[in-house]
């Protein structure tokens, strides 16, 4: 694959772009997008303008603090699960998951963060959380969320584990982006990347960004979505 690289303003500062150098190369090409767009990359220019309002990752959303507090509300929930290697439909390799509708304060208040920065006002939000908790070994295959339970607007954060995510259009393979998602960042998927490309994370053989290595530890991943419309 041919990768383009794109930068942006940074909503963090330079901090970013060094602290994820090594991902990236020493020239940039300007694109004006939400999130830090250099750390999106795609099969052409084009495409990457064409979904730049749709595909966003948001480095540094949250704190290793709000990380921990995060982390000490779902471990003891998700000791008790065995990863599964078999998912009812082959979507996800070496896993375990759980929903949360109920949260201590300081990490509620990190999902109203995380709502309001993803979904518009007023709009209609799938009541649970998913946490998806994968293994180093765990991956997530090509695969588009169901249209009968999931609306328009996919967003997660990233705990533990830098990853790549991958989206592949369903009718043109030729179409790809992919997005580093560092961890405590939040990434967001809307319209058109949500319906039309399948998106997986890679596994840790296969985890690399511009070419270069992107190491895979476990990973946990808290998920909101909202409701079809």
């Amino acid at each position: 694959m041919k990768l383009l690289r794109v930068t942006a303003e940074y909503a963090h500062g330079i901090c970013v772009l060094k602290s994820y150098s090594r991902y990236l190369g020493s020239s940039c090409v300007d694109l004006t997008a939400p999130g830090d767009a250099a750390l999106v990359v795609g099969s052409s220019r084009e495409l990457v303008r064409r979904l730049g309002s749709q595909v966003e990752v948001r480095t540094g959303f949250i704190t290793q603090e709000e990380e921990d507090a995060l982390l000490r509300e779902l471990e003891p929930g998700l000791k008790k699960k065995r990863y599964e290697f078999n998912h009812w439909d082959d979507a996800i390799h070496g896993y375990r998951e759980t929903e949360r509708v109920t949260w201590g304060t300081e990490c509620q208040n990190i999902l109203n963060r995380v709502r309001s920065g993803a979904f518009a006002a007023g709009s209609s939000l799938l009541g649970p959380v998913h946490v998806l908790d994968l293994d180093k070994t765990g991956y997530i295959k090509p695969h588009i969320d169901s249209v009968k339970f999931c609306g328009s607007t996919i967003t997660g954060l990233s705990l533990l584990s830098d990853s790549v995510m991958r989206l592949v259009k369903g009718d043109t393979p030729s179409e790809w982006l992919d997005l580093l998602l560092p961890r405590r960042s939040l990434y967001i998927l809307r319209d058109q990347a949500r319906y039309d490309y399948t998106h997986e994370i890679l596994k840790d053989e296969k985890s690399m960004f511009n070419g270069e290595k992107v190491p895979r530890q476990r990973r946990i991943s808290v998920i909101c979505r909202n409701l079809p419309g």
